[in-house]
């Protein structure tokens, strides 16, 4: 196995026994074993009850790092660095006396010495020792599970060994189709591997959704290219003959060739240690405790995945395991405080959980709750669901109209206010609370928290009540999200509850007459839209003008900041051939507005090289601008992709080397693309009924038509579309920020999806148009979207969060209630009228070429930093700097990624 195995915790076994407390006078011990998620909250609820100014905390942490968000354990393939994962201040650390023994795990327990001993040889005395070992990845005994290439997916060591093996992988297996199974599929399809799911269950998620959940599942996850076996398990991995694996042979029979397998099948609790010194433990695993998390030694206690609760069960989830850490910590201060050990400073022991869970895997979302299998006698199912769009929803309804439980696939927006009504009748019909929205009166989205008692748990993770948020505002004076966060840990968690802590926020906020500061910033106190609709009124073209006029008293005169300044740019481009600005993003005071990648016109990539993407209409390329790009990407050096948007992008040209690449581009015809700013990148299409079968219509051109029209457009985030020839859609229109569907009629205007992190399928705005009336309608809504969205809102967002939502867009766009449509046309019609390449503009200008350099004060000397290396007959970026010794990037404890 290539990874971390369980630490060796072997010890010989102590007698039980029962010792003193500590000597009067003297300060107590507590040794913690285990520095996870739940650790570090232990720590925190010891701090709040004070027991760490009263006592020596010593931590015995196995792993290298202090403990991180293991929850968000995948987002390091993201971006997201070791540090933005830790959850351990080092100030809290310090400041609370706690001793961190980093790398050293505990070995043995002598509990007759009342001793821990670590791995080091380091011994420690304990007055009360606290087990939180949490869990080891279950590894099936398949023969070959140690060939090289076989991982488990538990740690942060574990997911750098796997990214660094999959450099020289190209397909990948995940043994597990549960939570973290699916996880691990999305992390190695986004390091470029095609990656199978083997999952012995009939379905995918097993514990988590039904049949018809796991049906949607299964779809949209195929849909995303991964290749999903469910019913079948690893029967054995083949290796060559250095060992390395080669292939995985499946139960039914069937062979996967494969370069890496990652183990996701579970875990069991880590309970070794308590088995060694003579604990009592359940017969499947896990440490004995009872509602105080106290063990058969009232001494020792055991929290998280390595405790066998009171009620029977061992809990896989984070919130279960925060709670016993509540419940532990205060019954060790009622110990060290009142000398009861009886556990009367909490307000009550722990003998459950609520396992209702919300998650995004893959970008889909995923939720249950309460009795999602409907296993209770008597009950009844509602279901809604949509396989086009990958929507299930189902709540089980009790015998007397109660609420049971639910299953939520593909859209999980209701589950912030349903899982607080499990129990309660629902005070509007069920069915009402999975339709979709418009199709259901309003009912799950009218309700929302203002709908719930105050006793309805709206943080999972923290058992956190809508009165506690409420008391936050208006008894702690608690005025922003942060400061609730703060004041109640709500939020802090799975982060499933943003959204409902929000509306309580805002609601405490206007019911107190306060007023909402909805300003884009320090600088400004209007909203994005309220500063559009100035600059358009105005016709204001500098922002150094609209800082000093309606900036905020204290921010006038100034430079601004980096939200305000590239909003601003952005609006006064969207609005130059109106206002009467110069649309070129680059000339005078815009260029200092603009974001990184529009300073070049180009995307800056991780090594510090630049990508190049020129525009290619509705994905349609003539042979010899084809060879035209194979010729620039040759001569330069560049490594192309073709991308999901029918474009090929150049990757690794050098600042100095973008206007000479561009040179050769525009001279063959083509322009810039625009995938550096927030504007229409792409509008793709199938070839429509020209070539297939099935079109019924001309996509191609259509395509082609729209992204011509459209190009250049900047708005409050990116834009992209397209056409699709026929109901198979095969040029997934629903899932772009405005999407076409031929019929045989006409084309249906589909508005508010996209793909990325956190995908939705667009909504039918309009059916059977002609072409004049699709454009027409195409027009209104990009322009009013640009007129009324937040800074970096995209489209499905902004769709719903504007007031009336999809209706109310329909009525001003469609039926124009708000009799803007002949000027919002005439603000598209003004932007395709003075439409010009930015590249072409560039290339036409000796001053504005003058950039283009990497160091100023040496104009024609080339970055030494940007370095390739060879991989797969093209280049990839050398990720060492020099900068005296070779710095390592993105590396864990010393192991160079």
């Amino acid at each position: 196995m290539t990874s971390m195995p369980p630490h060796p915790e072997a010890a010989p076994a102590a007698a039980p026994t029962t010792t003193p407390a500590a000597v009067p006078g003297t300060t107590p011990t507590l040794v913690l074993v285990g520095h996870g998620m739940v650790g570090q909250r232990f720590l925190e609820e010891l701090a709040d009850r004070g027991v760490t100014g009263r006592a020596r905390v010593v931590v015995l942490c196995e792993e290298p790092r202090p403990a991180y968000d293991r929850v968000q354990l995948t987002s390091y393939f993201a971006g997201r660095s070791p540090d933005d994962l830790s959850l351990a201040d080092p100030d809290f650390l310090a400041q609370h006396g706690i001793e961190l023994h980093l790398g050293d795990p505990a070995t043995a327990v002598d509990r007759t010495a009342r001793t821990v001993t670590a791995r080091s040889g380091l011994t420690v005395h304990y007055d009360t020792l606290v087990l939180a070992t949490g869990s080891y990845p279950f590894v099936p005994p398949v023969p070959g599970k140690d060939s090289a290439g076989c991982f488990v997916y538990r740690t942060l060591e574990d997911l750098l060994a796997i990214e660094e093996y999959a450099r020289n992988a190209r397909t990948g297996v995940v043994v597990g189709g549960g939570l973290l199974g699916l996880e691990a599929a999305g992390a190695l399809k986004g390091l470029g591997l095609r990656a199978h799911i083997v999952e012995f269950a009939p379905r995918l998620m097993a514990l988590q959704v039904d049949e018809g959940g796991g049906r949607a599942l299964r779809r949209t996850v195929e849909e995303m290219g991964l290749e999903v076996h469910t019913g079948v398990g690893g029967k054995e991995i083949v290796a060559d003959g250095a060992g390395a694996v080669t292939a995985m042979g499946l139960s039914d029979g069937s062979v996967i060739e494969t370069d890496l397998v990652v183990f996701s099948a579970g875990v069991r609790p880590r309970d070794q240690l308590a088995r060694d010194c003579g604990l009592p433990v359940g017969a499947r695993g896990g440490i004995v405790v009872d509602e105080w998390c106290r063990t058969d030694d009232p001494d020792v206690y055991a929290i998280g995945e390595c405790a066998l609760a009171a009620d029977g069960r061992v809990y896989g989830l984070v919130a279960p395991g925060y709670e016993m850490a509540r419940v532990a910590a205060g019954s060790i201060a009622d110990a060290l405080f009142a000398g009861t050990g009886t556990g009367t400073g909490t307000p009550e022991g722990f003998t459950g959980a609520d396992l209702s869970t919300k998650l995004k895997l893959l970008g889909v979302d995923v939720a249950s709750f309460g009795d999602a299998q409907g296993t209770t006698e008597g009950c009844l199912d509602v279901v809604y669901a949509d396989a086009r769009s990958g929507v299930y929803k189902k709540l089980v309804i009790g015998a007397s109209g109660e609420l049971l439980g639910g299953v939520l696939v593909g859209d999980a927006e209701a589950y912030g206010m349903l899982r607080p009504l499990t129990g309660s009748v629902p005070p509007v019909p069920p069915e009402q609370l999975v339709l979709p929205d418009g199709a259901s009166g309003g009912g799950a989205a009218a309700l929302g928290p203002s709908a719930l008692p105050d006793s309805a748990v709206l943080c999972n993770c923290h058992n956190v009540t809508k009165g506690t948020v409420r008391a936050a505002v208006t008894e702690h004076s608690c005025g922003t999200l942060p400061e609730v966060k703060k004041c109640t840990k709500a939020g802090t968690g799975c982060g499933s509850c943003v959204k409902s802590l929000t509306a309580v926020l805002n609601d405490e906020l206007a019911a107190s007459g306060a007023t909402l500061d909805t300003g884009l910033c320090g600088c400004f106190p209007h909203t994005r839209a309220e500063l559009y609709e100035i600059v358009r009124t105005l016709r204001l073209t500098s922002f150094a003008e609209l800082l000093d006029s309606h900036g905020r008293p204290e921010a006038r005169n100034g430079d601004g900041c980096e939200i305000c300044k590239p909003t601003v740019g952005s609006i006064i481009a969207s609005l130059a051939p109106s206002v009467g600005a110069d649309g070129y993003v680059l000339d005078g005071e815009q260029a200092a507005l603009q974001d990184t990648n529009d300073h070049f016109l180009a995307n800056l990539q991780r090594n510090g090289s630049y990508s190049i993407v020129p525009r290619i209409p509705g994905g349609e390329i003539t042979p010899d601008k084809l060879i035209v790009i194979g010729e620039v990407a040759r001569d330069f050096g560049l490594y192309t992709k073709i991308t999901g948007g029918q474009r090929i992008d150049l990757f690794g040209a050098r600042v100095d080397q973008l206007p000479e690449v561009w040179a050769r581009l525009v001279d063959a015809g083509f322009e810039s693309g625009h995938a550096y700013g927030k504007a229409l990148r792409t509008v793709k299409s199938c070839v429509g009924q020209t070539w297939c079968r099935y079109g019924v219509q001309d996509s191609v051109r259509m395509a082609i038509e729209l992204e011509l029209r459209y190009r250049g457009l900047r708005s409050p985030h990116k834009l992209k579309s397209a056409v699709s020839g026929c109901a198979r859609e095969c040029a997934e229109a629903r899932g772009k920020d405005f999407g076409v569907i031929a019929t045989s009629q006409g084309w249906n205007l589909y508005v508010g999806g996209n793909g990325g992190a956190d995908p939705r399928h667009a909504d039918l705005l309009a059916q059977d148009l002609s072409e004049a009336e699709l454009i027409r309608l195409i027009d209104r809504f990009l322009m009013f979207y640009i007129r009324t969205a937040d800074r970096l809102e995209r489209t499905s967002a902004w769709l719903e969060r504007i007031d009336g939502g999809l209706d109310h867009v329909r009525d001003v766009v469609v039926h124009d209630s708000l009799g803007l449509g002949d000027e919002l046309e005439a603000l598209m019609a003004a932007h395709v009228t003075h439409y010009r390449d930015e590249w072409a503009e560039t290339l036409a200008d000796p001053e504005r070429l003058a950039r283009f350099v990497s160091f100023v004060n040496a104009p024609d000397a080339p970055d030494p930093s940007v370095r390739f290396v060879p991989e797969r007959d093209q280049v990839k970026p050398d990720l060492t700097l020099l900068a005296g010794p070779t710095l390592p990037v993105r590396s864990l404890e010393g192991a160079s990624v």
